[in-house]
């Protein structure tokens, strides 16, 4: 369904619930909102799932593995249920590639411990990896020190810019009203779009990522940080199915200061790769998004997979995450707007739990859930001290 400027212009008629971002969150947002009977619109200054969001490029990864952090284990699960459903009613089940996630850690780090403990207190299925099992089964990866391992037969990659749209398409099939427009900060009962027009509604979620502190800077300023965030595609050989599913899985290893993340060859674009960790600030409006330096993802990928040794890179992207201090969340009503909410702070681990984000904020909205203390914005500081990954 293409995108149009809303259903019956109503721009300027009132509404139950206000959206502000068609990324992940607004998009499920919007999608929970509208289920519950609510008149809702929905707003993006440049489109859902557009490349300047958080919510851009090809794919997502979706694990359950969160250490002891058990109420994004708990999220992860009920979301990955809630994506299959969806796309199943959407006739979309391709936007969901089970390829399982494989983690690997130094045998020391307490992580797997942890990890393996809250997997089992849900009833996730897991497999525990040795050293030698590692080696045995995914004989493409060379480990630069022992590593052992926790392979998640459930998780997968989620195709994030056409899962975006498509929530954003059913949510208009159900009547949802989308409009391209930019929002400005919330007056009363109304707000004011770039284009000048007025919208009006009951209440506003603001869920427009990397732009809220522009929008709300007395209060976010420092506590949501757009950072600069690279990924590349490298090329297999040709012929050369070791990198791409079966064979290979989702890779993670967030054991070093660098933490990184490798998604297998999806749709034949190549072996994704990317550093878990926070860029220089970025401006998702005028930020330049173009990659000048791989010497390091080089490097990195010739050592832990030689046999892409001088490959070449077929993609790069640059994106951003939202970070908190915290990396959790920030889900919290607005400290001086009654009928105002906050949901954003993705922080580069996000977009999986999008349909939870929906279901908790519609539910927060009704009154029938109280503010989860780690998403409050009293929980951010103004100096970065992520513990959540």
């Amino acid at each position: 369904m293409p995108f149009k400027w809303g259903k019956g212009q109503r721009l300027a008629d009132s509404y139950d619930v206000a959206v502000i971002g068609a990324g992940v969150f607004g998009a499920w947002i919007a999608y929970r909102l509208r289920g519950s009977g609510r008149s809702v619109a929905l707003l993006d200054a440049y489109g859902a799932a557009n490349s300047r969001s958080s919510s851009s490029d090809e794919s997502r990864v979706l694990r359950m593995g969160y250490g002891a952090l058990e109420i994004y284990t708990r999220w992860a699960l009920q979301s990955r249920r809630s994506w299959i459903e969806f796309f199943e009613s959407a006739g979309k089940p391709e936007l969901f590639a089970p390829t399982g996630v494989l983690w690997t850690t130094p045998p020391a780090d307490a992580a797997i411990g942890q990890t393996t403990a809250t997997l089992q207190n849900f009833g996730v299925s897991f497999e525990f990896l040795t050293s030698a099992e590692l080696q045995a089964r995914f004989p493409q990866f060379a480990f630069s020190s022992e590593r052992i391992g926790i392979f998640e037969p459930l998780g997968g990659a989620l195709y994030s810019r056409r899962a975006v749209q498509a929530v954003v398409e059913q949510a208009i099939r159900n009547g949802v009203d989308y409009f391209r427009d930019a929002a400005e900060a919330p007056n009363g009962n109304e707000v004011r779009t770039k284009s000048g027009k007025v919208l009006h509604a009951g209440a506003f979620v603001y869920a427009c990522g990397p732009w809220l502190p522009k929008i709300f800077p007395e209060i976010l300023e420092g506590r949501i940080r757009p950072t600069r965030q690279e990924v590349f595609y490298f090329g297999p050989p040709a012929g050369n199915r070791q990198f791409a599913p079966p064979e290979m899985p989702i890779w993670l290893d967030f054991s070093s200061g660098r933490r990184e993340y490798v998604l297998p060859d999806l749709e034949n674009r190549g072996l994704k790769v990317g550093f878990d960790r926070h860029g220089p600030p970025f401006d998702p409006d005028s930020g330049d998004r173009v990659v000048r330096d791989a010497a390091e993802v080089r490097a990195f990928v010739a050592e832990r997979f030689p046999a892409l040794a001088g490959a070449p890179i077929l993609e790069s992207r640059v994106c951003q995450y939202e970070n908190t201090s915290s990396g959790d969340f920030l889900i919290d009503r607005h400290p001086r707007f009654e009928n105002v909410w906050l949901a954003g702070g993705g922080s580069g681990h996000g977009f999986k739990h999008g349909p939870m984000v929906g279901e908790y904020v519609a539910a927060l909205l009704e009154g029938t859930a109280q503010v989860e203390s780690r998403f409050s914005l009293a929980s951010k500081s103004r100096e970065p001290q992520r513990s959540v990954y």
